[in-house]
Protein backbone atom coordinates (compact mmCIF):
# COMPACT_ATOMS: atom_id res chain seq x y z
CA UNK A 1 0.00 0.00 0.00
CA UNK A 2 1.99 3.49 -1.48
CA UNK A 3 1.00 6.53 0.95
CA UNK A 4 3.51 8.67 -1.41
CA UNK A 5 1.16 9.97 -3.68
CA UNK A 6 2.76 10.58 -7.22
CA UNK A 7 1.92 13.85 -9.91
CA UNK A 8 2.09 12.99 -13.67
CA UNK A 9 1.97 16.05 -16.01
CA UNK A 10 -0.61 15.76 -18.67
CA UNK A 11 0.70 16.64 -22.47
CA UNK A 12 0.41 14.48 -25.91
CA UNK A 13 1.62 11.39 -24.85
CA UNK A 14 -1.46 11.44 -22.34
CA UNK A 15 -4.74 13.22 -24.06
CA UNK A 16 -6.42 9.97 -24.40
CA UNK A 17 -8.64 8.18 -22.46
CA UNK A 18 -7.17 4.91 -23.20
CA UNK A 19 -3.62 5.84 -21.42
CA UNK A 20 -4.73 7.94 -18.88
CA UNK A 21 -7.13 5.91 -17.50
CA UNK A 22 -3.64 2.99 -17.52
CA UNK A 23 -1.92 5.52 -15.77
CA UNK A 24 -4.59 6.29 -13.39
CA UNK A 25 -4.51 2.41 -12.72
CA UNK A 26 -0.97 2.32 -12.62
CA UNK A 27 -0.70 4.76 -9.06
CA UNK A 28 -1.34 8.67 -10.10
CA UNK A 29 -2.78 10.83 -7.76
CA UNK A 30 -2.71 14.06 -8.90
CA UNK A 31 -2.95 15.67 -12.81
CA UNK A 32 -0.58 18.52 -13.35
CA UNK A 33 -1.52 20.98 -16.46
CA UNK A 34 1.81 23.35 -17.33
CA UNK A 35 0.58 26.29 -18.21
CA UNK A 36 4.23 27.37 -19.65
CA UNK A 37 2.99 25.37 -22.83
CA UNK A 38 -0.48 25.07 -24.56
CA UNK A 39 -4.12 26.64 -25.41
CA UNK A 40 -6.98 26.82 -23.20
CA UNK A 41 -8.48 24.83 -25.71
CA UNK A 42 -5.89 21.63 -25.42
CA UNK A 43 -5.99 22.05 -21.13
CA UNK A 44 -9.30 22.36 -21.20
CA UNK A 45 -10.03 19.34 -22.91
CA UNK A 46 -7.81 17.85 -20.67
CA UNK A 47 -9.55 18.97 -17.84
CA UNK A 48 -12.57 17.10 -19.26
CA UNK A 49 -10.67 14.03 -19.91
CA UNK A 50 -9.35 13.94 -16.42
CA UNK A 51 -13.09 14.34 -15.11
CA UNK A 52 -14.38 11.58 -17.11
CA UNK A 53 -11.52 9.14 -16.28
CA UNK A 54 -12.23 9.83 -12.56
CA UNK A 55 -15.87 9.79 -12.46
CA UNK A 56 -15.45 6.68 -14.49
CA UNK A 57 -13.01 4.69 -12.14
CA UNK A 58 -14.46 6.48 -8.91
CA UNK A 59 -11.32 7.29 -7.53
CA UNK A 60 -10.26 10.92 -6.43
CA UNK A 61 -7.79 12.95 -8.82
CA UNK A 62 -6.48 16.39 -8.18
CA UNK A 63 -5.80 18.61 -10.85
CA UNK A 64 -2.86 21.08 -10.38
CA UNK A 65 -2.59 23.97 -12.75
CA UNK A 66 1.38 24.97 -12.76
CA UNK A 67 1.39 28.95 -13.96
CA UNK A 68 4.23 30.73 -15.91
CA UNK A 69 5.07 32.58 -13.63
CA UNK A 70 7.65 35.69 -14.03
CA UNK A 71 9.88 34.07 -16.26
CA UNK A 72 11.88 35.26 -19.29
CA UNK A 73 11.83 33.60 -22.78
CA UNK A 74 13.54 34.12 -26.31
CA UNK A 75 11.03 35.17 -28.97
CA UNK A 76 11.26 33.13 -32.18
CA UNK A 77 14.22 32.61 -34.15
CA UNK A 78 14.40 32.71 -38.12
CA UNK A 79 14.13 28.46 -38.83
CA UNK A 80 13.10 28.26 -35.52
CA UNK A 81 16.76 27.94 -34.30
CA UNK A 82 21.06 29.42 -34.30
CA UNK A 83 23.84 28.66 -33.22
CA UNK A 84 25.72 30.71 -31.23
CA UNK A 85 29.44 30.58 -31.03
CA UNK A 86 31.61 31.04 -27.80
CA UNK A 87 33.18 34.70 -27.94
CA UNK A 88 31.28 35.79 -30.37
CA UNK A 89 28.99 38.61 -29.61
CA UNK A 90 25.39 38.18 -28.76
CA UNK A 91 22.18 40.91 -28.41
CA UNK A 92 19.30 40.53 -26.09
CA UNK A 93 16.72 43.07 -27.32
CA UNK A 94 13.07 44.08 -26.57
CA UNK A 95 12.12 45.07 -30.01
CA UNK A 96 10.21 42.39 -32.06
CA UNK A 97 12.67 40.38 -34.33
CA UNK A 98 13.59 37.62 -35.78
CA UNK A 99 16.22 35.69 -34.01
CA UNK A 100 19.93 34.75 -35.79
CA UNK A 101 23.17 33.69 -34.17
CA UNK A 102 23.87 37.49 -33.48
CA UNK A 103 20.44 38.67 -31.47
CA UNK A 104 17.42 37.59 -30.51
CA UNK A 105 13.80 39.08 -28.98
CA UNK A 106 13.22 38.57 -25.26
CA UNK A 107 9.74 38.53 -23.70
CA UNK A 108 10.80 40.90 -20.71
CA UNK A 109 11.21 44.43 -21.84
CA UNK A 110 12.99 46.05 -18.20
CA UNK A 111 15.71 43.48 -18.72
CA UNK A 112 18.10 45.84 -20.46
CA UNK A 113 17.24 48.35 -16.87
CA UNK A 114 18.02 45.04 -14.16
CA UNK A 115 21.10 44.03 -15.87
CA UNK A 116 24.33 45.36 -15.86
CA UNK A 117 28.41 44.65 -17.04
CA UNK A 118 29.88 41.25 -15.84
CA UNK A 119 26.45 39.37 -15.14
CA UNK A 120 25.72 35.78 -16.12
CA UNK A 121 22.81 34.91 -18.47
CA UNK A 122 21.64 31.60 -18.59
CA UNK A 123 19.69 30.03 -21.69
CA UNK A 124 17.33 26.51 -22.23
CA UNK A 125 18.09 25.45 -18.51
CA UNK A 126 21.69 26.58 -18.26
CA UNK A 127 22.76 24.56 -21.91
CA UNK A 128 24.28 28.31 -23.22
CA UNK A 129 25.91 31.02 -21.28
CA UNK A 130 26.29 34.71 -21.94
CA UNK A 131 28.51 37.35 -20.07
CA UNK A 132 26.63 41.11 -20.05
CA UNK A 133 29.06 43.41 -21.31
CA UNK A 134 26.75 46.33 -21.07
CA UNK A 135 23.16 47.62 -21.42
CA UNK A 136 21.73 50.30 -23.42
CA UNK A 137 17.70 51.29 -23.38
CA UNK A 138 16.70 48.59 -25.46
CA UNK A 139 19.56 46.45 -25.71
CA UNK A 140 21.80 43.87 -23.51
CA UNK A 141 24.98 43.32 -25.06
CA UNK A 142 26.76 40.14 -24.67
CA UNK A 143 29.71 37.18 -25.36
CA UNK A 144 28.91 33.58 -25.68
CA UNK A 145 30.88 31.68 -23.13
CA UNK A 146 29.27 28.79 -23.67
CA UNK A 147 27.80 28.28 -26.87
CA UNK A 148 25.11 25.79 -29.02
CA UNK A 149 22.05 25.87 -30.71
CA UNK A 150 19.59 27.49 -29.31
CA UNK A 151 15.58 27.27 -30.02
CA UNK A 152 12.19 29.41 -30.09
CA UNK A 153 10.80 29.95 -26.81
CA UNK A 154 13.88 28.95 -24.89
CA UNK A 155 14.03 30.18 -20.78
CA UNK A 156 16.72 32.66 -19.46
CA UNK A 157 17.56 32.82 -15.96
CA UNK A 158 19.87 35.23 -14.39
CA UNK A 159 21.62 33.39 -11.32
CA UNK A 160 21.72 35.85 -8.44
CA UNK A 161 19.43 38.70 -9.99
CA UNK A 162 17.07 40.54 -8.22
CA UNK A 163 14.86 41.26 -11.28
CA UNK A 164 11.80 43.85 -11.03
CA UNK A 165 9.18 41.48 -13.25
CA UNK A 166 6.17 41.52 -11.69
CA UNK A 167 4.93 38.42 -9.89
CA UNK A 168 1.43 38.14 -11.11
CA UNK A 169 1.55 38.68 -15.10
CA UNK A 170 -1.29 39.37 -17.27
CA UNK A 171 -0.87 35.84 -18.60
CA UNK A 172 -0.29 34.33 -15.05
CA UNK A 173 -4.18 36.10 -14.29
CA UNK A 174 -5.64 34.83 -16.96
CA UNK A 175 -4.66 31.75 -16.56
CA UNK A 176 -5.50 31.76 -12.81
CA UNK A 177 -8.76 32.49 -13.57
CA UNK A 178 -9.19 30.00 -16.91
CA UNK A 179 -8.21 27.85 -13.77
CA UNK A 180 -10.87 28.75 -11.31
CA UNK A 181 -13.85 28.67 -13.55
CA UNK A 182 -12.59 25.01 -14.54
CA UNK A 183 -12.37 24.04 -10.66
CA UNK A 184 -8.66 23.29 -10.36
CA UNK A 185 -7.73 22.28 -6.94
CA UNK A 186 -4.21 23.60 -6.54
CA UNK A 187 -2.30 25.81 -8.05
CA UNK A 188 1.83 25.33 -8.38
CA UNK A 189 3.04 28.81 -8.50
CA UNK A 190 6.25 29.21 -10.11
CA UNK A 191 9.09 31.27 -8.93
CA UNK A 192 7.96 32.24 -5.71
CA UNK A 193 10.41 34.48 -4.13
CA UNK A 194 8.86 35.88 -1.32
CA UNK A 195 5.61 35.88 1.59
CA UNK A 196 4.58 38.79 -0.91
CA UNK A 197 4.20 36.63 -3.91
CA UNK A 198 2.09 33.94 -2.11
CA UNK A 199 -0.17 36.85 -0.56
CA UNK A 200 -0.90 38.76 -3.66
CA UNK A 201 -1.99 35.10 -5.15
CA UNK A 202 -4.04 34.12 -2.18
CA UNK A 203 -5.92 37.47 -2.70
CA UNK A 204 -6.47 37.05 -6.14
CA UNK A 205 -8.20 33.71 -5.59
CA UNK A 206 -10.28 34.95 -2.93
CA UNK A 207 -11.32 37.88 -4.47
CA UNK A 208 -12.24 35.84 -7.89
CA UNK A 209 -14.04 32.67 -5.94
CA UNK A 210 -11.25 30.78 -5.81
CA UNK A 211 -11.13 30.69 -1.93
CA UNK A 212 -10.84 26.83 -1.94
CA UNK A 213 -7.73 26.57 -4.08
CA UNK A 214 -4.77 25.52 -2.10
CA UNK A 215 -1.29 27.13 -3.31
CA UNK A 216 2.06 25.10 -3.95
CA UNK A 217 4.70 27.52 -4.18
CA UNK A 218 7.50 26.60 -5.95
CA UNK A 219 11.20 27.23 -5.28
CA UNK A 220 13.26 27.83 -8.70
CA UNK A 221 15.46 30.75 -7.34
CA UNK A 222 17.95 32.35 -5.28
CA UNK A 223 15.07 34.47 -4.11
CA UNK A 224 13.02 31.62 -2.86
CA UNK A 225 15.61 29.46 -1.40
CA UNK A 226 16.42 32.54 1.10
CA UNK A 227 12.90 33.50 2.03
CA UNK A 228 12.14 29.68 2.32
CA UNK A 229 10.86 30.18 5.88
CA UNK A 230 8.50 32.93 5.24
CA UNK A 231 6.78 31.40 1.69
CA UNK A 232 6.40 27.92 3.72
CA UNK A 233 4.56 29.96 6.67
CA UNK A 234 1.70 31.36 3.68
CA UNK A 235 1.50 28.35 1.09
CA UNK A 236 -0.58 25.19 1.64
CA UNK A 237 2.93 23.12 0.33
CA UNK A 238 6.10 23.26 -1.49
CA UNK A 239 7.16 21.94 -4.67
CA UNK A 240 10.94 21.38 -4.80
CA UNK A 241 11.67 22.12 -8.29
CA UNK A 242 15.03 20.96 -9.21
CA UNK A 243 15.40 22.13 -12.73
CA UNK A 244 15.28 26.11 -12.36
CA UNK A 245 16.44 25.94 -8.98
CA UNK A 246 19.60 23.97 -10.11
CA UNK A 247 20.06 26.77 -13.05
CA UNK A 248 20.27 28.77 -10.62
CA UNK A 249 22.22 28.09 -7.75
CA UNK A 250 25.21 25.82 -7.91
CA UNK A 251 24.16 22.22 -8.46
CA UNK A 252 26.24 21.00 -5.80
CA UNK A 253 23.99 22.48 -3.22
CA UNK A 254 20.83 20.93 -4.53
CA UNK A 255 20.67 17.61 -2.62
CA UNK A 256 20.86 19.18 0.64
CA UNK A 257 18.42 22.25 0.12
CA UNK A 258 15.77 19.38 -0.84
CA UNK A 259 16.54 17.50 2.36
CA UNK A 260 16.05 20.62 4.29
CA UNK A 261 13.15 21.68 2.61
CA UNK A 262 11.45 18.27 2.69
CA UNK A 263 12.22 18.53 6.58
CA UNK A 264 10.61 21.64 7.12
CA UNK A 265 7.70 21.18 5.24
CA UNK A 266 7.28 17.89 7.16
CA UNK A 267 7.89 19.76 10.55
CA UNK A 268 5.41 22.37 9.55
CA UNK A 269 2.68 19.84 8.47
CA UNK A 270 3.16 21.20 4.98
CA UNK A 271 2.51 18.68 2.18
CA UNK A 272 5.98 19.26 -0.26
CA UNK A 273 6.55 17.53 -3.58
CA UNK A 274 10.01 16.58 -5.13
CA UNK A 275 10.39 17.56 -8.85
CA UNK A 276 12.39 17.67 -12.16
CA UNK A 277 14.15 14.42 -13.75
CA UNK A 278 12.77 11.96 -11.08
CA UNK A 279 12.78 9.45 -14.85
CA UNK A 280 13.81 11.48 -16.86
CA UNK A 281 15.42 8.63 -19.37
CA UNK A 282 12.15 7.26 -19.34
CA UNK A 283 11.14 9.91 -22.17
CA UNK A 284 13.07 7.23 -24.66
CA UNK A 285 13.58 3.80 -22.67
CA UNK A 286 10.73 2.05 -21.06
CA UNK A 287 13.12 1.05 -18.04
CA UNK A 288 14.59 3.86 -15.41
CA UNK A 289 18.02 4.31 -14.93
CA UNK A 290 19.80 3.19 -11.47
CA UNK A 291 20.76 6.92 -10.31
CA UNK A 292 16.82 7.58 -11.20
CA UNK A 293 15.99 4.63 -8.94
CA UNK A 294 17.72 6.10 -6.10
CA UNK A 295 16.76 9.34 -6.83
CA UNK A 296 12.85 8.83 -6.20
CA UNK A 297 13.82 6.11 -3.40
CA UNK A 298 15.87 9.06 -1.51
CA UNK A 299 13.17 11.81 -1.66
CA UNK A 300 10.60 8.77 -0.48
CA UNK A 301 13.05 8.23 2.37
CA UNK A 302 13.67 11.69 2.89
CA UNK A 303 9.76 12.33 3.41
CA UNK A 304 8.37 13.65 0.63
CA UNK A 305 4.79 13.62 0.43
CA UNK A 306 4.74 13.33 -2.98
CA UNK A 307 7.04 12.91 -6.23
CA UNK A 308 6.25 14.39 -9.76
CA UNK A 309 6.69 12.90 -13.64
CA UNK A 310 7.07 15.54 -16.17
CA UNK A 311 8.08 15.08 -19.65
CA UNK A 312 7.73 11.49 -18.95
CA UNK A 313 4.17 11.69 -19.00
CA UNK A 314 3.54 14.78 -20.58
CA UNK A 315 5.52 13.58 -24.13
CA UNK A 316 7.50 10.21 -23.48
CA UNK A 317 7.37 7.38 -25.09
CA UNK A 318 6.46 5.51 -22.27
CA UNK A 319 3.83 7.29 -20.04
CA UNK A 320 1.92 4.36 -18.20
CA UNK A 321 5.41 2.63 -17.75
CA UNK A 322 6.87 5.71 -15.93
CA UNK A 323 3.90 5.74 -13.28
CA UNK A 324 4.44 1.95 -12.97
CA UNK A 325 8.22 2.50 -11.71
CA UNK A 326 7.27 5.68 -9.93
CA UNK A 327 5.03 3.45 -7.84
CA UNK A 328 6.81 0.46 -7.26
CA UNK A 329 9.95 2.34 -6.11
CA UNK A 330 8.14 4.08 -3.48
CA UNK A 331 6.38 1.51 -2.50
CA UNK A 332 9.45 -0.33 -2.06
CA UNK A 333 11.44 2.36 -0.28
CA UNK A 334 8.52 2.85 2.16
CA UNK A 335 9.05 -0.61 3.16
CA UNK A 336 13.17 -0.20 3.84
CA UNK A 337 12.60 2.81 5.61
CA UNK A 338 9.27 2.66 7.53
CA UNK A 339 11.56 3.41 11.09
CA UNK A 340 12.21 6.73 9.15
CA UNK A 341 8.82 7.38 8.17
CA UNK A 342 6.45 6.17 10.66
CA UNK A 343 5.42 7.44 13.67
CA UNK A 344 8.30 9.59 14.24
CA UNK A 345 7.58 12.83 16.45
CA UNK A 346 7.60 15.54 14.43
CA UNK A 347 8.59 18.41 15.80
CA UNK A 348 5.70 21.45 16.27
CA UNK A 349 6.19 24.65 15.08
CA UNK A 350 4.54 26.33 17.74
CA UNK A 351 1.56 28.33 15.75
CA UNK A 352 0.57 24.64 14.74
CA UNK A 353 0.37 23.27 18.44
CA UNK A 354 -3.18 23.46 18.86
CA UNK A 355 -5.98 21.03 19.53
CA UNK A 356 -6.55 19.23 16.05
CA UNK A 357 -2.77 18.23 16.41
CA UNK A 358 -2.80 17.37 19.79
CA UNK A 359 -5.82 15.00 18.78
CA UNK A 360 -4.23 13.67 15.49
CA UNK A 361 -1.09 13.26 17.68
CA UNK A 362 -3.10 10.86 19.85
CA UNK A 363 -4.95 9.03 17.52
CA UNK A 364 -1.41 7.90 16.08
CA UNK A 365 0.14 6.81 19.01
CA UNK A 366 -3.53 4.98 20.28
CA UNK A 367 -3.58 3.41 16.57
CA UNK A 368 -0.39 2.15 17.09
CA UNK A 369 -0.74 0.33 20.75
CA UNK A 370 -3.90 -1.52 19.94
CA UNK A 371 -2.57 -2.16 16.53
CA UNK A 372 -5.41 -0.69 14.40
CA UNK A 373 -6.21 -1.64 10.89
CA UNK A 374 -6.85 2.21 9.86
CA UNK A 375 -7.23 5.57 10.99
CA UNK A 376 -10.87 6.60 9.95
CA UNK A 377 -10.91 10.61 9.68
CA UNK A 378 -14.28 12.15 9.44
CA UNK A 379 -13.89 15.48 7.84
CA UNK A 380 -15.06 18.78 6.05
CA UNK A 381 -12.22 20.42 4.33
CA UNK A 382 -9.91 17.51 4.85
CA UNK A 383 -8.07 19.79 7.32
CA UNK A 384 -7.69 16.80 10.28
CA UNK A 385 -6.67 14.43 7.69
CA UNK A 386 -3.88 16.90 6.39
CA UNK A 387 -2.18 17.13 10.08
CA UNK A 388 -3.02 13.25 10.74
CA UNK A 389 -0.96 13.00 8.10
CA UNK A 390 2.32 15.15 9.43
CA UNK A 391 2.40 12.12 11.78
CA UNK A 392 3.33 9.54 9.24
CA UNK A 393 1.72 6.46 11.15
CA UNK A 394 2.45 2.95 10.16
CA UNK A 395 -1.46 2.38 9.21
CA UNK A 396 -3.41 4.38 6.49
CA UNK A 397 -5.61 7.33 6.81
CA UNK A 398 -8.88 6.58 5.41
CA UNK A 399 -10.39 10.08 5.16
CA UNK A 400 -14.29 10.41 4.68
CA UNK A 401 -16.24 13.67 3.10
CA UNK A 402 -19.01 14.98 1.63
CA UNK A 403 -17.52 17.75 -0.19
CA UNK A 404 -16.07 16.48 -3.13
CA UNK A 405 -13.31 19.10 -4.32
CA UNK A 406 -12.06 17.88 -0.16
CA UNK A 407 -12.52 14.44 -1.75
CA UNK A 408 -9.97 15.27 -4.84
CA UNK A 409 -7.09 17.49 -3.21
CA UNK A 410 -6.82 14.79 -0.09
CA UNK A 411 -5.22 12.68 -3.00
CA UNK A 412 -2.36 14.41 -2.56
CA UNK A 413 -1.82 14.14 1.28
CA UNK A 414 0.64 11.85 2.18
CA UNK A 415 -0.52 8.11 3.66
CA UNK A 416 -4.72 9.85 2.97
CA UNK A 417 -6.97 7.08 1.26
CA UNK A 418 -10.18 9.86 0.57
CA UNK A 419 -13.75 8.31 0.52
CA UNK A 420 -16.53 10.42 -0.89
CA UNK A 421 -19.66 10.42 2.12
CA UNK A 422 -23.12 11.14 2.72
CA UNK A 423 -23.88 13.50 4.90
CA UNK A 424 -25.27 13.11 8.12
CA UNK A 425 -27.51 14.60 10.78
CA UNK A 426 -25.42 13.24 13.94
CA UNK A 427 -21.72 11.81 15.33
CA UNK A 428 -23.12 8.10 15.26
CA UNK A 429 -24.30 7.68 11.71
CA UNK A 430 -21.56 9.52 10.42
CA UNK A 431 -18.84 7.27 12.28
CA UNK A 432 -20.85 4.83 10.82
CA UNK A 433 -20.75 5.78 7.04
CA UNK A 434 -17.38 6.30 7.15
CA UNK A 435 -16.77 2.66 8.61
CA UNK A 436 -19.03 1.49 5.82
CA UNK A 437 -17.09 3.84 3.12
CA UNK A 438 -13.62 2.13 4.67
CA UNK A 439 -14.89 -0.99 3.58
CA UNK A 440 -16.11 -0.22 0.60
CA UNK A 441 -12.63 0.50 -0.68
CA UNK A 442 -11.22 -2.87 1.03
CA UNK A 443 -9.23 -0.95 3.51
CA UNK A 444 -10.96 -2.30 6.44
CA UNK A 445 -13.32 -5.62 7.41
CA UNK A 446 -15.28 -7.19 9.80
CA UNK A 447 -13.34 -7.72 13.07
CA UNK A 448 -10.87 -4.86 12.44
CA UNK A 449 -9.87 -2.46 15.03
CA UNK A 450 -9.83 1.04 14.06
CA UNK A 451 -9.53 4.57 15.56
CA UNK A 452 -11.73 7.42 14.75
CA UNK A 453 -11.09 10.81 14.82
CA UNK A 454 -14.27 13.02 13.99
CA UNK A 455 -15.40 16.62 15.77
CA UNK A 456 -18.81 17.40 17.15
CA UNK A 457 -20.90 19.41 16.92
CA UNK A 458 -21.02 18.05 12.84
CA UNK A 459 -20.14 19.51 10.05
CA UNK A 460 -18.05 22.02 12.07
CA UNK A 461 -14.85 22.87 10.52
CA UNK A 462 -11.87 22.97 12.98
CA UNK A 463 -13.56 20.79 15.61
CA UNK A 464 -12.28 17.81 15.72
CA UNK A 465 -12.38 16.75 19.45
CA UNK A 466 -13.88 13.23 19.21
CA UNK A 467 -11.32 9.87 19.34
CA UNK A 468 -12.86 6.52 19.24
CA UNK A 469 -11.49 2.81 19.16
CA UNK A 470 -13.93 0.60 17.66
CA UNK A 471 -14.36 -3.33 16.07
CA UNK A 472 -15.62 -3.18 12.21
CA UNK A 473 -19.12 -4.82 12.10
CA UNK A 474 -19.95 -5.21 15.62
CA UNK A 475 -23.13 -3.84 17.18
CA UNK A 476 -23.20 -0.83 19.20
Amino acid sequence: MRRTKIICTMGPACSNEETLEKMVRSGMNVARLNFSHGDYEEHGGRIQLIRTVRERLNVPLAMMLDTKGPEIRLREFVDGRATLEDGKPFVLTIEDVEGTSERASITYRDLPKDLKGGERILIDDGKLELRVDHCTESEVHCVVVHGGIVRNRKSINIPHSRLSLPYLSEQDKNDILFGIQQDVDYIAASFTRNKEDVISLRKFLDYHGGHDIKIISKIENIEGVENFNEILRESDGIMVARGDMGVEIEFERLPGLQKRFIRRCNQAGKIVITATQMLDSMMTSASPTRAEITDVANAVFDGTSAVMLSGETAAGKYPVEAVQVMAKIATQAEKDAFDMLANRKIRFDLELADKTNAVCDAACTMAMDVHAKAIIVVTKYGHTAHRMSKFRPFMPIVAATHVEKTYHQMGMNWGVFPVLAQPQKNSDDLMRHAIDCAKQIDMVTNGDLVVIAAGVPVDTPGSTNLLKVEVVGERR
